[in-house]
């Protein structure tokens, strides 16, 4: 508590000096404000019952559960019926109209048109929230005002299996940031755009339901990876972010989670290399500059860098192999490009 006045001061300078008066762009929240927590699945029958169990053991009480099946074929429904069934009035299960399978955007989409919340919290059904999560960001949120959305670190869990040798590789992901921060649009997408690598995870986020709304939603028929990232994107143009060394949540790491797969298939790289996923995502985030005329020249900076290997996959492997001498050979290229000209 010691530290919140100064932090308070400190963030509000940062406005100031952006351009951002104190009195402007905050966001009334009650006292007590309902948290709408969403999490959806799709054939998690092994992890969904812990997810659930995490939301009901969080230290704040003043919460509502919807459980959204994106069209699960396991026994994950039933889990989730039942959960509802136990908890009448505090937990939901939905699903969309035949129990189709439709995306991870669309799922959460479900959860929140049919959320009662001020605040929005996602976990998705193999992920696991630590009993502090939900107090701790409410808590901070109402300090902050100008923040719209808030994130923390974020624990790489391995060590779920209990194997001694996997509790050695649990790791926090790295907010960017040594000191809780607000962060000012659109430095959060820039980063971003230009470390693949800094995100927030998507257990570890509550937003404002305001917040959602004035960004147009989640992008619903957005399908494979990066949905997360693409609503993040919205928001991180829109409306300052919290962003907190604190860990709330366990990202467990498994050979069949979402990603794992997407690796599986050969649509994602985490070793630096393009990717599919990733140029998705960058097209639509050009997609989404152009459509709402946005004219933010770091922002375009920073995405002609993360798309110039998916436009230029020669020179980008030229560039990888040569590595440092890069430049030296890029001077020469343009040399003879010149010479070729005259």
């Amino acid at each position: 508590a010691a530290g919140v006045e100064p932090r308070k001061r400190r963030d509000a300078a940062s406005l100031e000096r952006r351009g951002v008066s104190a009195g402007s762009r905050g966001y009334a929240m009650s006292e007590t404000p309902l948290v709408s927590t969403v999490v959806i699945f799709l054939n998690e029958e092994r992890f969904l019952g812990e997810a659930v169990e995490s939301v009901l053991a969080q230290t704040y009480p003043h919460w509502e559960l919807l459980l959204c099946d994106d069209g699960s074929t396991d026994r994950s429904s039933e889990i989730a019926s039942e959960y509802a069934r136990r908890y009448p009035g505090r937990i939901r299960y939905l699903d969309h109209p035949g129990h189709e399978n439709r995306g991870l955007s669309a799922a959460r989409t479900l959860g929140v048109e049919h959320s009662r919340g001020e605040l929005i919290a996602f976990l998705d059904g193999d992920d696991v929230w630590l009993p502090h999560k939900l107090e701790r960001q409410v808590e901070i949120l109402r300090e902050q005002p100008h923040a719209g959305m808030i994130y923390g670190d974020t624990m790489f869990w391995f060590s779920w299996t209990g194997d001694s040798a996997d509790a050695a590789r649990d790791v926090p992901t790295e907010t960017g940031f040594d000191i809780d921060v607000l962060v000012l649009p659109p430095t959060l997408l820039v980063r971003y755009l230009e470390d693949e690598e800094a995100y927030p995870c998507v257990c570890s986020v509550l937003v404002r339901r305001q917040v959602i709304d004035e960004v147009g939603g989640l992008e619903s028929e957005y399908r494979g990876g990066s949905q997360d990232m693409v609503f993040n994107t919205k928001v991180f143009l829109h409306a300052p972010v919290y962003v907190s060394r604190e860990c709330w949540a366990l990202y467990r790491q498994h050979p069949n989670s979402f990603w794992a797969r997407m690796r599986q298939q050969g649509l994602y790289a985490d070793d630096g290399r393009p990717h599919a996923t990733r140029h998705k995502y960058l097209d639509w985030v050009e997609g989404y500059l152009d459509r709402k005329r946005i004219d933010c020249p770091d922002v375009r900076r920073a995405l002609d860098r993360a798309l110039w290997p998916y436009r230029h996959p020669r020179l980008y492997e030229i560039r990888r192999r040569v590595g440092p001498q890069w430049h030296r050979v890029r001077s020469n290229i343009a040399r003879l490009t010149a010479w070729r000209r005259r």
